[in-house]
């Protein structure tokens, strides 16, 4: 038992480092027609949406703690991981997702280019309720700030 769980673990690493790395999911099945989902590395939008899938599955998983310090340090510029941990040991939450609970799904959206890349990413809880995050990432491709919307139930991230 304890061998499957290593094994387990490794292939979550495996995969969670290959989405890290900007490789994306090229196909996915579900029950009833096929869908699919794209992306390139070189495509901002994309990016931020690895980084939320792959993070996601690093805090849903057992023993992912270490998966989601090594997507922080990959996707997030030092700066912002320093203002993220003070974030979180004042709010007594995760800074990436502005939450203590993990959600079910995401979305990303486009939300302009001016010198950097703005997204909104909407986290879909179990209650059904939503949460709408601002997410801006350089040229580099680094998040560089996780903002609220200011919609009612999310938290204003301090200034």
């Amino acid at each position: 038992m304890a061998r499957l769980r290593t094994t387990r673990r490794r292939s979550a690493l495996a995969v969670g480092l290959a989405l890290a790395l900007g490789l994306g999911v090229t196909a996915q099945a579900s029950a009833g027609s096929p869908r699919s989902v794209s992306g390139k590395p070189s495509d901002d939008i994309t990016r931020i949406a690895d980084f939320y899938g792959a993070y996601i599955d690093a805090v849903t998983d057992e023993g992912g703690g270490k998966l989601a310090d090594e997507l922080r340090k990959h996707y997030l510029t030092p700066a912002f991981q320093k203002e993220l941990t003070a974030w979180e040991d004042e709010n007594h939450a995760d800074g990436v997702l502005r939450a203590q609970n993990v959600p079910l799904a995401w979305k990303v959206t486009d939300n302009g280019t001016a010198n950097h890349t703005e997204a909104v990413v909407t986290l879909t809880w179990g209650s059904g309720q939503t949460t709408e995050l601002i997410v801006d990432m350089t040229r580099g491709h680094k998040i560089f700030h996780i903002g609220t919307t200011g919609i009612e139930g999310s938290w204003t991230m301090p200034g």
